[in-house]
């Protein structure tokens, strides 16, 4: 995992961003960022590997941060997947302007539209495996499926925030995730159990197997 923290970073990427919408990605040299930057050029290269590199150095950060984070135990692995989305949000939100100075340099340069479509796939893919793992026997479509459909919402509330000028809360993205993990029947919204003897537990018919056996286990005593 990374040791560098976001802020040297942050700083870098913001010299590389101006410079790369004044004067064009290609006509911008790597020691023209490391000088606006105030970083030699050996540092440059040995944080960020290349001019590329540096536009999405920041998910680079995100990534490992939600790495070790999923690696954490966690009561429910699908509201991991959701708070883990609503961490990323966070971290664009908190200054969204040089976000949408990322979109707009993305936007004119293909291989940086191509690293981008790379970059959110492994989003995808890091809550694909998480779901698989944290809960075994859970059929691959439905880790897959959610995986995806937490990225894809995450990403359409982002452009929200960075096409436009006004703020968009946080709170409108875990409203939706909450609505896509209600349509997938993995949202607990059920009510503390009893001390009865008998359990009745009703699920949705949408919710995946293995989220059922993951909820039983949880509710139900264990026997001696």
């Amino acid at each position: 995992m990374s040791t560098t923290s976001p802020a040297p970073h942050t700083a870098v990427m913001a010299a590389a961003l101006d410079l790369f919408d004044r004067q064009g990605f290609e006509a911008t040299s790597v020691e023209q960022i490391a000088q606006a930057a105030g970083v030699s050029r050996s540092t440059f290269f040995r944080q960020f590997g290349g001019k590329d590199d540096v536009v999405f150095a920041d998910h680079e950060l995100l990534l490992d941060m939600l790495r070790g984070e999923l690696a954490k135990p966690h009561d429910d692995p699908w509201v991991a997947v959701r708070d883990a989305s609503l961490k990323v949000f966070r971290h664009f939100a908190s200054d969204p302007e040089l976000a949408r100075r990322r979109y707009a340099v993305v936007r004119q340069v293909p291989a940086l539209r191509e690293r981008e479509i790379v970059t959110v796939f492994r989003y995808e893919r890091l809550f694909d495996e998480y779901l698989r793992q944290a809960l075994p026997g859970l059929d691959p479509l439905d880790a897959v499926s959610f995986a995806a459909t937490v990225t894809a919402i995450h990403n359409h509330v982002l452009r929200r925030l960075i096409r436009g000028s006004k703020h968009v809360p946080v709170s409108v993205l875990r409203d939706a995730l909450n609505n896509a993990m209600r349509r997938f029947g993995v949202l607990d919204e059920d009510a503390a159990p009893g001390d009865d003897d008998i359990v009745i537990a009703v699920f949705p018919r949408r919710t995946p197997a293995a989220e059922v056996a993951r909820r039983l286990q949880r509710t139900l005593p264990r026997t001696p």
